[in-house]
């Protein structure tokens, strides 16, 4: 079962913010909790090519996606879910790396992502150094780990 990177396509938004609620929702939040981050994580298909929206798609279905947002030297990883049956299974590591080379051939130096507690293990374990906390988007009051990662080159 392979796995390939491909730019989100016309008419994926709802599809790719399904699964983004979806994968958030694994980590045990409340449906009031992932109803105050309904409109962080929607995305809107005039936005997808603008935000840099990669999708990993196995055996014709998606199974993750990332967007690498901003303009070069300084970007921003705005989004990173995996399907939670696929959640273990490498496509994160995949996505993350597909950013990283992305910014790199876009002439990025860094990028920041800031992390839901759950990711924080993962976005070390990619190279991420913790540099701050940073407010949440969707929860008054609620702030986040926000790391910067380096792009070589």
């Amino acid at each position: 079962m392979t796995v390939s990177i491909r730019p989100a396509r016309p008419g994926e938004a709802s599809l790719l913010s399904d699964l983004a609620l979806r994968s958030k929702g694994h980590w045990g939040y409340d449906a009031e909790f992932l109803e105050s981050c309904r409109a962080e994580l929607t995305l809107r298909d005039a936005e997808l090519a603008g935000r840099r929206t990669a999708v990993a798609e196995r055996d014709g279905s998606v199974v993750g996606f990332a967007t690498l947002e901003g303009a070069p030297p300084h970007g921003v990883l705005g989004m990173m879910f995996v399907d939670p049956r696929a959640i273990g299974e490498g496509i994160g590591r995949l996505l993350f790396t597909h950013a990283v080379e992305t910014a790199e051939a876009l002439g990025f130096t860094r990028f920041t992502i800031d992390a839901d507690p759950n990711a924080e293990p993962f976005y070390q374990a990619m190279g991420g150094v913790s540099m701050s906390r940073v407010p949440s988007g969707s929860i008054p009051g609620r702030t986040l780990t926000q790391y910067l990662r380096k792009i070589p080159g």
